[in-house]
């Protein structure tokens, strides 16, 4: 067999039948080291020239799992647990690697379990990565609404913030977890399967069923999730990630003196709520209960927020209340590197 294929049949049998049966890890688990190595593939293709069909165990060495996770930090702005969690990934997938062909996969595997995790620091308010008030305006304004792509990201975006989602939670989310009333609720479903019930502003309320009209999602179907990729597939966190990414980057670019802190993500959604919500006057005990956390410690980095900081984001929030009527969508999205890699 070629090298190349065996790499690939090992990927396949390690995602398609050792994680969840020999292993029986979660779905959760099984998404996140799938978008682990999809980021891989697309380091190896953009950065070092290497197509995924060329991909073999002998061109992985270690200077290669070095510079990719050096990537992860410097070039995709990712913290030091987002480049653990990456790490873990493929240390799992080269611990099977290893069992199923030491031959081939010795090397490789020899580098990826010797490489250290990074020690992350204890964070403070200031590492909280958040958005100001005009910064959220800015970036709701980016999306080309005349689109279907660009409708459903003024949408996912908006979610984000108003329901301070994770982004699994936003890929998970059905059309049976929204109510629509006079109070507009939502079923989320966090970390260890505990789901939480919240209730998000109207404005978010009003993209979200102009959304469901369009999508011709209906409350009941368990089957159909909320946020979609172009080609109508279960979207995920790295496709939420590079959505965040797409119009972080267009309003940097536009609006230099601001977006200045580090590693905008999805979770910059997340903080930028909890600490709105905080300079509200929300008791800690709320929030936690808002956000789903498990633990109050979780929570109470908000509290070490600095005043000025504080003082920035006290005043109110304008969302966009309306879109336009749908249009044919032109262009496809960006394909998976490798076909069984897509959840």
């Amino acid at each position: 067999m070629k090298r190349g294929m065996e790499f690939i049949r090992l990927l396949t049998e390690f995602f398609d039948s050792y994680l969840p049966d020999t292993k029986g890890v979660s779905e959760n688990t099984i998404r996140s080291y799938k978008a682990a190595l999809r980021i891989f593939f697309i380091f190896l293709e953009e950065e070092k020239g290497i197509p995924a069909g060329k991909v073999t165990f002998s061109v992985l060495d270690s200077s290669i799992v070095d510079e990719f996770l050096s990537w992860i930090e410097t070039t995709r702005g990712c913290s030091k647990q987002t480049r653990n969690q990456r790490l873990a990934a493929l240390s799992s997938f080269a611990k099977f690697a290893l069992r199923r062909d030491v031959v081939s996969a010795g090397a490789f595997s020899s580098c990826v379990l010797g490489t250290e995790r990074k020690r992350a620091s204890k964070r403070s308010g200031d590492d909280v990565v958040f958005f100001l008030p005009e910064e959220m305006q800015i970036l709701l304004s980016l999306p080309n609404r005349q689109t279907i792509c660009g409708r459903r990201d003024v949408v996912l975006m908006s979610f984000l913030y108003a329901s301070g989602a994770r982004a699994q939670e936003l890929c998970d989310l059905t059309a049976n977890d929204v109510t629509f009333g006079v109070e507009t609720r939502v079923r989320l479903v966090g970390k260890g399967s505990k789901a939480r019930r919240i209730v998000i502003p109207n404005e978010c309320a009003d993209l979200l069923r102009v959304h469901f009209k369009q999508a011709g999602l209906f409350y009941g179907d368990k089957n159909r999730h909320v946020f979609s990729s172009q080609r109508n597939e279960h979207m995920t966190i790295s496709c939420v990630e590079e959505v965040v990414s797409k119009y972080v980057n267009m309003a940097k670019k536009l609006h230099p003196g601001l977006f200045q802190q580090k590693a905008y993500t999805p979770h910059a959604f997340r903080h930028t709520i909890a600490v709105d919500m905080l300079a509200c006057g929300c008791s800690l005990p709320a929030i936690k209960a808002f956000l789903g956390h498990s633990s109050i410690q979780s929570t109470m980095i908000y509290a070490t927020v600095t005043s000025d900081q504080a003082n920035k984001i006290l005043r109110e929030r304008g969302l966009p209340a309306k879109l336009p009527a749908p249009e044919k969508e032109k262009g496809d999205e960006k394909t998976d590197v490798i076909w069984f890699l897509r959840e």
